[in-house]
């Protein structure tokens, strides 16, 4: 791989970019990124790839090579350290997914209740301007607290995130839209947050509701036509930027 090449890849990377590395076997080397115009005759190629999340080998009449697809690792950002969060997040982990907990209320955010857990308790309006948001990420809203919840929860409406989700009953989840459309929202854009929190499964106690929100995640990473990230990837995790580099 040229010098070039991989510097673009990894600066992609390192934004949370999907990206796409064709190969031509006369030697030529073109970058992608998702969502740029691809002229032909490599457009159908590019586009598959992406759909897909999967690298591959083409032979077309125009060209021959290889694709290289680099995806970002999912990852779920959970607002509020709560009781559900002690069992969503060693669970999602487990599944592959990269984890961080969002809390300002330090007496809950602790490292005895979240060892080895990314964690930030800045309020979420400043912790998401540092490390934000993205397609690639699902956003959990489990505080019941309007100041700590909506912002986050608008953030990822304006984003786009392949999962929103926020725990609540219906009269609480009523009362949020409410608030969520003085944003400028609209009802189709409101109605993909999903609330009541988690698939239906008669859950009853923290860990079967983290159960609960994990699958509804997990089916939304794999059903959303928004994103395709292959399952190695979920269960290995992305290559590291040192990896791309070659140390």
């Amino acid at each position: 791989m040229r010098r070039d090449s991989l510097q673009r890849l990894n600066a992609a990377r390192r934004k949370r970019l999907a990206v796409v590395l064709l190969t031509d076997f006369g030697g030529e080397e073109h970058i992608f990124l998702e969502g740029d115009p691809v002229e032909p005759p490599f457009a159908a190629l590019v586009e598959g790839a992406f759909r897909s999340g999967r690298s591959m080998a083409f032979d077309t009449i125009d060209a021959s090579g290889f694709l290289n697809v680099y995806v970002p690792a999912p990852r779920i950002a959970v607002i509020g350290a709560v009781h559900i969060s002690q069992y969503l997040t060693p669970m999602a982990r487990l599944a592959g997914f990269d984890v961080r907990i969002i809390d300002p209320r330090t007496a809950f955010a602790t490292r005895d209740r979240f060892p080895d857990v990314q964690m930030c308790t800045d309020w979420p309006v400043d912790a998401l301007m540092a490390d934000p948001l993205d397609r690639y990420a699902a956003l959990v809203a489990l505080t019941h607290d309007p100041k700590i919840d909506d912002f986050p929860l608008a953030e990822a409406l304006r984003t786009g995130c392949f999962y929103i989700g926020a725990l609540g009953s219906r009269k609480t989840h009523a009362a949020r839209i409410g608030r969520l459309a003085a944003y400028g929202f609209g009802a189709d854009t409101l109605s993909t947050i999903h609330a009541p929190i988690g698939l239906d499964i008669g859950a009853s106690n923290p860990a079967e509701i983290s159960v609960a929100i994990l699958a509804e995640v997990i089916k939304a990473l794999r059903t959303s036509c928004r994103q395709t990230v292959p399952a190695e990837r979920l269960r290995r995790g992305s290559p590291s930027d040192d990896d791309a580099d070659g140390k």
